[in-house]
């Protein structure tokens, strides 16, 4: 029996990033028609979530350029959520022309940070999101929006994040419509303790608000910190495909937590993903082939999950519409995530 008292495993929606965040820093990427044979075969191993781009400069970002097509790829595929960056007011209202199902809105923790990121203040950042979510509500697919607080458990200019900062950039992110706030370790100095921590206490403080938390593995504690946020009462998490990507601000740092190695996590602690961990693996193959010579991380691929213990591979996801994840341990079982 899980904590909602139901005989169901309660439900962990995982996030795939890794042909946005994952592609931020390669030399190399993969043509528009790689990515999409990636999201499908991703998608046909049970994945409902692809955040595929953001709306930024091409001339700049080359490797975004698709970013239209994609929303329109995802958004074809039964149950699949389209999501993407928006970093200004133009990025917004190309946003809304497309079928995107989530607008990624981001802010930073420390001032310094914010500046340096996005060349506004945090106050600049929480009035755009204000503007997103207005005009996500009047648009009419309505997505939804996701507030993005990056170096929430520690700034690569600014240090050590007061927590009640976070926490207080979370509330006025609420307030200014965002439909769920996501605390990033964006350059991986977060440890477990640390992460329960502030989880619980974000959670705690937004009331019933999703929170989705995306984590760095730029020091080995990117699993560990997994297990902190699960156990802190998070049932929304992000990762890329084979840990691709890293932050422009830890050079050298390996990326995001391997989202083959979320699904295992999360199935062996007792949760469900409703996703094929070999399928999952065939996607990281075809991304990994279609960027030659950029590294790929995780410990399952290399392992593979264990052969003389049941693996059920069979089970899948129920449709799930942006507006439904799950808010903290307390919803009850039969929302889709």
């Amino acid at each position: 029996m899980n904590r909602t008292g139901c005989t169901q495993p309660e439900r962990v929606v995982l996030r795939e990033l890794s042909l946005r965040d994952g592609l931020q820093q390669t030399s190399v990427w993969p043509t528009t028609e790689q990515k999409r044979a990636v999201i499908k075969r991703a998608h046909a191993a049970g994945v409902r979530h692809f955040e595929v781009g953001s709306f930024l400069p091409t001339s700049r970002f080359p490797q975004f350029a698709d970013v239209r097509a994609l929303v329109d790829a995802v958004a074809t595929l039964p149950g699949a959520v389209p999501s993407a960056l928006a970093m200004n007011e133009r990025a917004v209202r190309d946003a809304l022309a497309t079928p995107v199902g989530e607008m990624v809105v981001s802010l930073s923790a420390t001032e310094a940070h914010n500046q340096a990121n996005i060349r506004r203040s945090r106050e600049e950042a929480i009035r755009l999101l204000r503007h997103a979510a207005e005009a996500c509500r009047a648009a009419r697919h309505r997505p939804r929006v996701i507030a993005a607080l990056s170096m929430a458990f520690g700034c690569s200019i600014a240090g050590e994040v007061d927590p009640g900062e976070v926490e207080r950039l979370a509330v006025a992110c609420r307030d200014a419509g965002a439909d769920a706030i996501a605390i990033a370790d964006t350059v991986g100095y977060a440890g477990p303790s640390q992460v329960a921590s502030l989880t619980a206490r974000i959670i705690a403080a937004l009331e019933g608000t999703p929170v989705i938390v995306h984590l760095h593995d730029t020091r080995g504690m990117g699993i560990a910190n997994a297990a902190a946020a699960l156990a802190a009462g998070v049932r929304t998490l992000d990762g890329t495909l084979g840990g691709l990507g890293g932050c422009p601000f830890a050079p050298g740092a390996t990326g995001n937590v391997a989202f083959e190695d979320l699904v295992y996590l999360c199935e062996r602690s007792g949760y469900t993903t409703g996703i094929d961990l070999a399928g999952v693996i065939e996607a990281r193959q075809l991304l990994g082939d279609s960027i030659p010579g950029e590294p790929l991380h995780g410990a399952l691929a290399r392992a593979g999950a264990p052969a003389n213990i049941r693996w059920d591979a069979k089970r899948r996801p129920r449709a799930e519409s942006p507006g439904n994840l799950p808010a903290s341990r307390d919803l009850p079982e039969g929302r889709a995530g």
